[in-house]
């Protein structure tokens, strides 16, 4: 792909390029260089003798004045800034550089971030350092640069940018931390977070509301909703007003955690704390009422929202739909989407997406199609999130070589493959028994520079827990430890029941020893499954005693105690303890 477009070319070259139709055989393609296109030029010249007239007359040409020159690269920077060619615009920057031009701010913060944007992290640094040597930066500049890394998880070179940062003599701004804040909790590094927040305070910066809403949310999905209303307190102790933004967080933290009632209370607060509850608030309680069934409930909010002037939105159409989908009532769900259009509101993907969802589920990929057909129709472009649905659908049926297909066209139809489409098909192919693509889809996808993802690490170590190679396995468990996603409790749980499958019960107690060192909580499914693998190695009493001493301390429960004393009988030990428990 060259970088330089024809109107480039033309606006540079004074002579026609109308005539030239380049093949795979054009020395047009291979010959541009970024460096010197004049150059390259010449040589198309001396391969094309009609084009020599023209060449003469670029002889004859005068020299411009430097000023002009100037004004017009200046142009063409902006122009190939704006149209998102960005290693142009790094050229023509060098450019002017050579010629004197002192780099402005602005632009070279907008390119920046169009590096970091296209995964090119090192010409986000040379813009940088082009600023440094020959310009001025800013705060903004270097904020751009440390999200850049943040976002990329390079937090090593995130701080070095913040060091350099310091000794050019510019302090980071509210802007600076919340970034840095705002990364370590998108990690789940909680701790982190509010260590950097410590540094904000120490450094005399005040936080905003922003801030604060970030960590709110952060603690919601570590700590719970009862620290995060401590933060809030503290936020209102320090002169802030929470907003909308803040509110919905923790309202929606406790509808997660499962008081709802307790976000009814906050919502129907609002008004006396100087904030009105908007659409979004009103989507979460719509979202908690229906995920526990409660329709009736749901139909008073949409008519209370509708009393409060606050119109329902195509999220909200989309909320019922899935519902309706879940609950099986996919007519109704149907004619939902149907009626959308008559209320002036245009269904997006969110809205077909439960609908392919329902009939894969139900086995009618012939009805997932049409309805993706008919999305097309309709104006709505699917996106990935869909054709993953159907990938999967054909998976479970069995379709692997269709939905290969489909994979094939995703880049033609304008939607490429994420981690997920990666994902279903590697999952899909190793069940077939085709380890060789199966494996072949983890090393495409890193390739194409996409990361895999909690789930592409538990896949992989289920799948070679499932055929034995439980060692490789533990591998991978190592290699998530040292990475970006730290093995949750799913993925202590495979290791372990592939350890006990092949009865290496001592190996499963040392892993779930790691588990515990590595701050990740065991839960029912991982005591359940280490009594059966020391019951099925023929330590039944040990099992039984195990599984006994955890139900004193409520760590399995009584139905999963009784459930293993029926796989182990041992009647006369445990005759009494299990009547016990049945009549109390």
């Amino acid at each position: 792909m060259t970088l330089f477009s024809t109107e480039f070319i033309s606006r540079t070259i004074p002579f026609s390029t109308q005539n030239l139709k380049p093949t795979s055989k054009s020395p047009l393609h291979t010959t541009l260089n970024c460096r010197n296109p004049l150059f390259n030029a010449s040589k198309i010249l001396t391969r094309h003798p009609t084009l020599r007239v023209s060449a003469e007359t670029t002889k004859q040409t005068p020299f411009l004045s430097s000023d002009f020159k100037e004004i017009h690269l200046i142009k063409l920077l902006n122009r190939s800034c704006k149209s998102g060619k960005y290693s142009e615009a790094l050229y023509f920057l060098e450019r002017m550089i050579d010629q004197g031009y002192k780099p402005d701010v602005i632009t070279c913060t907008k390119l920046i971030k169009g590096f970091f944007n296209s995964r090119n992290r090192d010409k986000a640094t040379r813009v940088m350092e082009i600023l440094e040597t020959y310009g001025k930066p800013d705060v903004f500049a270097y904020n751009a640069l440390i999200s850049g890394f943040c976002k990329a998880n390079q937090f090593n070179n995130a701080n070095r940018v913040l060091t350099r940062m310091r000794s050019k003599g510019f302090s980071p701004d509210v802007v600076t931390y919340n970034i840095m804040i705002g990364s370590f909790c998108t990690r789940g590094e909680l701790d982190s977070a509010f260590e950097v927040f410590d540094e904000l305070l120490k450094d005399n910066c005040q936080p905003t509301v922003i801030t604060y809403t970030i960590l709110i949310e952060a603690t919601i999905l570590e700590g719970g909703i009862d620290e995060a209303m401590k933060l809030l307190e503290e936020m209102l102790s320090k002169g802030l007003e929470p907003d909308t933004f803040t509110y919905n967080a923790i309202i929606r933290g406790m509808c997660k955690e499962g008081m709802v009632d307790r976000a009814f209370e906050l919502v129907r607060s609002l008004s006396s704390r100087g904030c009105e509850p908007d659409v979004i608030t009103y989507n979460i309680l719509l979202r908690a009422l229906l995920s526990r069934g409660k329709w009736n409930e749901g139909e008073n909010l949409i008519n209370e929202m509708i009393s409060s002037d606050c119109k329902p939105n195509v999220v909200t159409h989309s909320i019922l739909i899935g519902t309706l989908c879940r609950d099986g009532r996919n007519e109704e769900a149907v004619n939902l989407l149907m009626s959308m259009k008559g209320k002036g509101l245009k269904p997006d993907a969110y809205c077909y997406d439960p609908l392919i969802a329902a009939f894969c589920r139900e086995g009618r990929l012939d009805l997932a199609t049409e309805f993706l057909e008919y999305m097309v129709s309709d104006g709505c472009l699917p996106d990935i999130v869909n054709y993953n649905t159907i990938m999967a659908g054909l998976c479970k049926t069995g379709s692997a070589d269709h939905a290969l297909e489909v994979f094939g066209k995703l880049e033609e139809v304008g939607c490429p493959p994420n981690v997920s489409s990666y994902n279903t098909m590697f999952s899909a192919l190793w069940s077939c028994g085709d380890r060789h693509r199966a494996l072949g889809m983890i090393l495409e996808m890193l390739k194409q520079g996409i990361d895999p993802d909690e789930i592409t690490y538990n896949s992989l170590i289920s799948c070679l827990c499932r055929d034995g190679m439980v060692d490789e396995a533990i591998g991978l468990l190592v290699d998530m430890q040292n990475g970006r996603f730290r093995p949750n409790v799913v993925s202590y749980n495979i290791i372990l029941l592939g350890l006990c499958k092949v009865q290496r019960v001592n190996d499963g107690i040392e892993v779930l020893d790691v588990m515990i060192e590595k701050g990740c909580h065991p839960n029912e499914t991982t005591y359940t499954l280490l009594i059966e693998g020391i019951g099925f190695s023929g330590l039944r009493t040990e099992a039984m005693e195990l599984a006994s001493s955890l139900l004193s301390l409520n760590a399995i429960s009584e139905d999963s105690f009784k459930r293993l004393n029926r796989v182990f009988p041992l009647l006369d030990v445990f005759k009494d303890l299990t009547s016990s428990y049945g009549n109390g």
